[in-house]
């Protein structure tokens, strides 16, 4: 039988990183290709102890349909902590749970784009939403990234030449795959180009209470006086990625469209997912962050004393971070950098990701390639610095 695929899926190739973590399952490999969690951040007797007090005194309701829009604890609790710890209001907005944050930008776009109407996102971006925007059908517009953030002048060049953008995707904290922050001049500019250019903003912030240097830097939500900002997150990054529990909040009649697009999709998110996110944040989060700040900012301060150490002196440069859980470093002028990756891997058992996965359009050259420090032990993050610079050096003389 002929199979007749969709035009927008049948334009989307598999992922790059997933590609690549087919190596990564042999256990000699150096994983800096994952986007994981360290193993050691996960609070596993906590969500045990959390699990089993709810199935006993809770089980009907962890265990029977629940609203579309949430378990209505979380949500107010979650209407609470965005105002408090992130002034944001959420008067005149609405909030809903997802199924993680991927599944913002999945409704999202489903809510608001037609087939061939352009999403405007910063290049290079994260894969998982670049998909979620071409399988909906969306045009994709890139705007470079520069060591603080998306590239202003670029953007206000790309809003005259696309009246048809529906919005502008940004990470702009840590974001992925580069690591860098948005500068507060930054977010208020883009704020002022969208209020202008009549085009909501979709800021996703998974990783933005990792933050384990430096000073926060408000949200752009947190200026949103016209109902521009659909702002989203996730406790993938700071509870557990399996438990997939997400939230959007933005206009409401945007939401209440992203609503109905969810019910068709999984109807709610799990409903014992949500009651143990509510447990879990009701005693000891702010000690857990910290617990997880201290982890993250270890790590990362060792890959950049090994990145100093092996990458640099031949030739490789890298943008140091903040918080978040990825680097991203570059290769000097004229190297290959996918044959790099794929000889890395392939040859020296070192995985990470080359710099086109994240790319609008991957056909474009690109010499940076993403490494993440979160998921390797302290040991084999050593372990595979030292192979990858001796690897590069033979590589680039």
């Amino acid at each position: 039988m002929e199979y007749h695929i969709s035009e927008p899926m049948s334009k989307i190739s598999p992922s790059a990183i997933r590609e690549i973590l087919k190596y990564s399952s042999d256990p000699e490999v150096v994983p800096f290709s994952a986007g994981n969690p360290a193993p050691e951040a996960f609070p596993v007797d906590r969500i045990a102890e959390i699990s089993a007090r709810i199935l006993r005194e809770q089980p009907i309701t962890a265990l029977q349909y629940g609203a579309t829009e949430g378990y209505t604890p979380l949500r107010e609790y979650l209407q609470q902590y965005l105002k408090k710890e992130h002034n944001i209001a959420t008067e005149g907005d609405n909030l809903i749970i997802t199924s993680g944050a991927q599944q913002v930008m999945e409704l999202a776009t489903k809510s608001l784009c037609n087939i061939g109407d352009v999403v405007i996102t910063e290049d290079p971006s994260f894969i998982g939403s670049l998909n979620s925007f071409r399988s909906i059908g969306a045009k994709l517009v890139g705007v470079p990234v520069k060591p603080d953030g998306m590239d202003m002048e670029a953007l206000e060049q790309t809003l005259k030449a696309n009246p048809n953008a529906r919005f502008i995707y940004t990470i702009p904290n840590f974001q992925n795959p580069t690591g860098v922050t948005m500068s507060w001049e930054k977010r208020q500019r883009m704020y002022a180009l969208a209020k202008q250019y009549g085009v909501l903003i979709v800021e996703d912030n998974p990783y933005g209470d990792l933050r384990f240097a430096g000073e926060p830097i408000p949200a752009i939500k947190s200026l949103d006086t016209d109902g521009l900002v659909i702002y989203c997150g996730s406790f993938s990054k700071v509870l557990a990625p399996g438990i997939r529990v997400g939230f959007a909040v933005g206009p409401t009649p945007v939401l209440q469209k992203m609503t109905v697009a969810k019910q068709g999709e999984d109807v709610h998110t799990n409903m014992w997912a949500q009651m143990i996110t509510y447990e879990f944040l009701q005693e000891g989060f702010p000690e857990h962050l910290e617990r997880l700040r201290d982890i993250y900012r270890k790590k990362a301060e060792l890959m950049m004393r090994l990145c100093d150490q092996w990458l640099v002196p031949q030739g490789i440069t890298y943008l140091p971070v903040e918080g978040g859980l990825f680097l991203w470093a570059t290769l000097p002028d004229g190297a290959d950098m996918p044959r790099f990756c794929t000889e890395a891997v392939r040859d020296h058992k070192v995985a990470f990701v080359p710099g086109t996965a994240f790319s609008v359009d991957p056909s474009m050259p690109c010499q940076a390639f993403r490494l993440n420090y979160s998921t390797p032990t302290d040991e084999a993050m050593i372990r595979g610095m030292e192979i990858l610079g001796n690897f590069a050096a033979s590589y680039l003389k």
